[in-house]
């Protein structure tokens, strides 16, 4: 099973692949899309569904985790990742791909086995899971655990899709 994993952002949004060889996580590949502050708003959200639409027309993941919105203080910041996120969803259901969403909380303590956990320490557990040689971008890092957080989930028996309410 391919998982593509996405942490969205409307600045940076990280995606990884990860797939369940065997008894084995092995991430096939991860990254940033960054886009511009100096681009328009709707210019910065369409280059985000560029992008990913290009990653999932490359490798053709069946499922998706996407982290679900973490609520800030700054409710401008909240409404612009809803934007990068609904981009991002967007482009999976253009592609056929399943869409399940995990909370923050869930996709750490899934990882790390703590809710709270920073984001570097997020990074140094996926970097052990997934025996990377080097640590990924924190947003990359964050995408990937949307991504192992679901295995687990899936490996469990549960599923938690969109339209699992």
């Amino acid at each position: 099973m391919l998982v593509l994993g996405v942490d969205p952002g409307s600045r940076v949004t990280g995606y990884g692949l990860v797939e369940k060889k065997d008894r084995k996580l092995v991430c096939l590949q991860s990254g940033t899309v960054s886009t511009s502050a100096h681009l328009p708003f709707h210019e910065r959200i369409h280059e985000i569904f560029q992008a990913l639409s290009g990653i999932m027309e490359r490798f053709s993941p069946g499922e998706m985790a996407v982290e679900d919105i973490f609520f800030h203080k700054n409710l401008q910041s909240s409404l612009k990742i809803g934007h990068a996120r609904g981009a991002v969803l967007i482009a999976a259901v253009q592609h056929g791909i399943r869409i399940f969403d995990y909370s923050p909380l869930e996709i750490k303590k899934s990882v790390v086995g703590y809710g709270r956990a920073t984001k570097e320490q997020v990074r140094a557990m996926i970097q052990i899971m997934l025996t990377l040689k080097n640590p990924p971008p924190l947003d990359a890092s964050d995408a990937l655990a949307a991504a192992v957080c679901h295995i687990n989930w899936t490996r469990l028996g549960n599923s938690k899709g969109m339209n699992d309410a």
